[in-house]
C-alpha cells in the first residue's frame, strides 16, 4: 500500500503523471481566459475604433500578449498536460522517467505565466512589439511605452517557459524511447504518442536559437550590446547603436518559430487518429504512411523558416528554395489529412460529442492548408504578408486545429481522468458555440486579407479603400464574444462533472476492444487503438485508487 500523502502533495507538488497533467490544463484554461479577454478587447477596439476605449501603445499590447499567451501559456500547456497524462498510460509504464523533474517543468512554467500577466503592471505597460519581439521595437527602451519593464518580464517569462518545456521535453523522450512496455516496438505505438515524439524532438533542436536570441536581446537592451541594433533615428533623433542586424532576431526566431507550429499541431493531429476509432468501430487507415509522414514533416518544418521572411528584401534566389520547400511539405501533411478522411469513409459513424471535435478539426485542416498554398509562395506571400489573410491563416491552423483538438481529446479522455462522463448535451451547445464561430472568424478574415486590410493596425477606418472590408469587423467581433460566452458552458460542465457526473464505465464509448497479445501483460493504451495489425488495446476506464489502475499492474510486469 501507498503511504497516504498530504493535500499538498498529491494535488499541489505531486509527482504524479496524471496529477501533473491535469495541472496543466487548468493552467491552460486560466491563461485562455486570460488571452480570450485580450481578444474581446481588440476585437472591440477594431469594430469602433472611434470611441477612444484604448490607446494605441495598449492596443499593441494587446496583440502582443494574446498571440504569446496562446500559443506559449494556454496552447502549448495544454498539449504537455495531455501528454503528461496519456504518454506513461500508452507506452505501459506507471509513471515518467523523471517524475521529479515531470513536476519541476510544471512548477517553472507557472512563474513564467505570472512574469506575463505582472508585466500589465509595469510602468509603460505590458510588452508591445508583437509575439514575435522583432527589434529594434523590443531592443530600444525609447522606442515605445511598452519596450520599458513590460518588455523585460516578457523575455523573462519565454525564457522560463522555454526551460519548461525542455525538461518536459527530455521526460517526455526518455519516457517513450526507454519506459515501453515489453512487446510494445516503435512502430506499434499509437500515433498519439508518435505525435509527442516528434513534437518533442523539433522542440528540443529549435528552442535553442531563440533562447540565445532571448539572451542576445536582453543583452542588447540592457549591455549596450548590438547583436540586432544598428544606428537609427528614433523620434526624430539619430542614435548610434552599433552595426548589428534586426535579421538575425528574425532568423533565430522563425528557425524556432516555424517548427513550433509543428511541435504543436502534430500531436493535435495524431491524437484525432486516436480518437476517430473508438467512433468509427475499425482502424485508422494508413499508419506506418501516417508515422511516416509525421517524420518527413518533423524533417521539413526545420528548413522552411524562410517563408516567413520573403519581404525582408530576401535574395529572390533563396526565396525561391524556401517557396519550394514550403509547397514539399504540403505533401507529407496531406498524407495525414487524408487518411483522416480515409478513416471517415464509408465508416458508420456512432454519435458522441468528441466524434464531432474530430469532425471539425478534419475541416480545419482542410480550411487552414489551402491558405497556407499562398503564404508559401513567394509571389502572392508578398502581397498578403501585411494582411488579414496571415491572421485567418494562423489562427486557423494554429488556434483552430489544435484548440478543436484538445477539446475533442478532454472530451475524450476526461472520463479516465475525473471516473465520470462530461454532460453530453451541455457538450454539443459548447461544440456549437465554438466550432461555427471559430472557422466563421477565420474565414472572413480571409476575406479581409483578400481586399487588403492591413493587420496591426489600430484603427483600419483611415484607410479609404477599406472601407467594405471594415464592414465585417462587427459581425467577427459578435462572432468572437459568442466563441468566448461558450466557454463557460464548457467550465461548468468540466467543474460540476467532477462530483456530479454520470459514472464512466471501463468502456463509455462503447468502442471495440480485443487484448493485444504479447509475451508480457498487455501494455493498455487508449480504448480503440489502431496498431499496423486487427488487434487493439481494451482501455480500463476503472478509476479506483487513482495512482494504482491497469497501467500500473502491466508496468509491474515488464522485464
Amino acid at each position: 500500500m501507498d503511504e497516504p500523502r498530504s493535500f499538498w502533495r498529491k494535488y499541489v507538488f505531486s509527482v504524479d503523471h496524471k496529477m501533473i497533467g491535469i495541472q496543466y490544463i487548468v493552467l491552460a484554461i486560466l491563461m485562455a481566459l486570460v488571452a480570450g479577454g485580450l481578444a474581446l478587447m481588440i476585437r472591440a477596439q477594431l469594430a469602433w475604433p472611434n470611441t477612444g476605449m484604448f490607446k494605441p501603445e495598449a492596443y499593441l499590447s494587446y496583440v502582443t500578449m494574446h498571440g504569446t499567451l496562446m500559443v506559449f501559456f494556454v496552447i502549448s500547456p495544454a498539449i504537455s498536460g495531455l501528454a503528461n497524462f496519456l504518454l506513461p498510460l500508452q507506452v505501459g509504464t506507471r509513471d515518467m522517467a523523471y517524475p521529479v523533474l515531470n513536476m519541476l517543468s510544471f512548477w517553472t512554467i507557472v512563474p513564467g505565466a505570472l512574469l506575463m500577466i505582472a508585466s500589465f503592471f509595469m510602468p509603460g505597460g505590458a510588452a508591445s512589439a508583437g509575439w514575435t519581439a522583432y527589434p529594434p521595437l523590443s531592443a530600444v527602451e525609447s522606442v515605445n511605452p511598452g519596450s520599458g519593464w513590460g518588455q523585460t518580464l516578457w523575455l523573462l517569462g519565454m525564457a522560463l517557459f522555454i526551460v519548461s518545456f525542455t525538461m518536459g521535453g527530455l521526460n517526455f523522450l526518455t519516457t517513450i524511447l526507454n519506459m515501453r512496455a515489453k512487446g510494445l516496438s516503435m512502430m506499434r505505438l499509437p500515433l498519439t504518442v508518435w505525435g509527442f515524439l516528434v513534437s518533442t524532438v523539433l522542440g528540443l533542436l529549435a528552442f535553442p536559437p531563440l533562447t540565445a536570441a532571448a539572451i542576445m536581446l536582453l543583452f542588447d537592451r540592457h549591455g549596450n550590446t548590438s547583436f540586432f541594433l544598428t544606428d537609427m533615428v528614433v523620434n526624430d533623433q539619430l542614435m548610434a547603436l552599433g552595426n548589428g542586424t534586426p535579421l538575425l532576431f528574425q532568423h533565430m526566431f522563425w528557425f524556432l518559430g516555424h517548427p513550433e507550429v509543428y511541435v504543436i499541431v502534430l500531436p493535435c493531429v495524431c491524437m484525432m487518429f486516436d480518437i476517430i476509432p473508438a467512433f468509427t468501430r475499425r482502424p485508422v487507415f494508413g499508419y506506418r504512411p501516417s508515422v511516416y509522414s509525421l517524420l518527413v514533416v518533423g524533417f521539413l518544418s526545420m528548413i522552411v523558416w524562410g517563408h516567413h521572411m520573403f519581404v525582408t528584401g530576401m535574395n529572390p534566389w533563396v526565396g525561391k528554395y524556401f517557396s519550394v520547400a514550403t509547397v514539399i511539405i504540403t505533401a507529407p501533411f496531406s498524407v495525414l489529412g487524408v487518411n483522416l478522411l480515409a478513416s471517415l469513409w464509408r465508416a458508420k459513424l456512432r454519435p458522441g460529442v468528441p466524434m464531432l471535435w474530430c469532425l471539425a478539426v478534419v475541416s480545419a485542416i482542410g480550411f487552414g492548408g489551402l491558405g497556407g498554398l499562398f503564404l508559401g509562395t513567394m509571389t502572392s506571400d508578398i502581397y498578403f504578408h501585411e494582411t488579414y489573410f496571415v491572421v485567418g491563416h494562423f489562427h486557423l491552423m494554429i488556434g483552430t486545429v489544435t484548440l478543436l483538438s484538445i477539446f475533442a481529446a478532454i472530451y475524450y479522455w476526461y472520463p479516465k481522468m475525473f471516473g465520470r462522463m462530461l454532460n453530453e448535451k451541455l457538450g454539443r451547445w459548447h461544440f456549437w458555440l465554438t466550432a461555427l464561430p471559430m472557422m466563421s472568424i477565420f474565414i472572413l478574415m480571409h476575406m479581409q486579407g483578400l481586399g487588403g486590410m492591413v493587420r496591426r493596425t489600430f484603427d483600419t477606418s483611415v484607410y479609404a479603400y477599406n472601407e467594405t472590408n471594415a464592414a465585417l469587423t462587427i459581425p467577427i467581433t459578435i462572432l468572437a464574444t459568442a466563441l468566448f460566452v461558450g466557454q463557460f458552458l464548457f467550465l461548468f460542465n468540466a467543474i460540476r462533472s467532477v462530483r456530479h457526473g454520470e459514472e464512466a464505465g471501463r468502456n463509455p464509448w462503447q468502442a471495440t476492444t480485443l487484448e493485444w497479445e504479447t509475451e508480457s501483460p498487455a501494455p493498455h493504451g487508449n480504448f480503440g487503438e489502431t496498431l499496423p495489425t486487427v488487434h487493439r488495446w481494451a482501455y480500463d476506464y476503472s478509476v479506483e485508487d487513482g495512482d494504482r489502475d491497469y497501467v500500473s499492474q502491466a508496468a509491474e510486469g515488464r522485464a
